[in-house]
């Protein structure tokens, strides 16, 4: 049986993962109206809210990284807040469409998660105080979601009961 490259495999992947979202959120759409509804902000959604946002900045801060320039970078950024997995799966196919071929068949996340060298073979300078910064920011990300899910289950009890699975 031949074997599929790595590349092939992925760009598959997230196109079926985007795919599948896009086809959730107009499912959702159609059949439960919009999603911006009072009797929807439980606490639970609190809480996933603020998670899926802390995941945006983290995607936010590794397309910013990605992009040339910054006009790119704030679009790919207010698609990631508005359309969410559905963005983020057709980033990630874009990135792997655009490794060569040698890229494609060495190691192709390594490639998609680290930025292209400059056309004139010229790396810019790495200030380690930006890497000590994110380091801190994510920290405190980290701190603030564990404090809201701690926070959700002592005030609201399990996100796993009946009146919250159940529409």
């Amino acid at each position: 049986m031949a074997k599929i490259p790595l590349a092939i495999g992925l760009r598959t992947l997230f196109i079926v993962l985007g795919a599948l979202m896009l086809a959730t959120l107009l499912y959702t759409l159609f059949t439960d109206g919009s999603p911006f509804r009072t009797e929807l902000l439980t606490p639970w959604m609190t809480a996933t809210l603020i998670d899926f946002y802390i995941n945006v900045v983290a995607l936010s801060v590794w397309v910013a990284y990605k992009e040339p320039n910054w006009i790119s970078s704030i679009l790919w950024i207010i698609l990631l807040v508005f359309l969410g997995s559905i963005t983020t799966s057709a980033y990630i196919v874009l990135q792997l469409l655009k490794l060569s071929s040698q890229e494609s068949s060495q190691d192709p996340m390594y490639y998609v998660l680290l930025r292209h060298p400059p056309k004139n073979g010229t790396e810019p300078k790495r200030n380690h105080s930006f890497v000590a910064t994110l380091r801190i920011l994510f920290s405190i990300l980290g701190i603030v979601m564990l404090g809201t899910l701690v926070y959700t289950l002592v005030t609201d009890g399990s996100p796993f009961r009946t009146e919250l699975l159940t529409p």
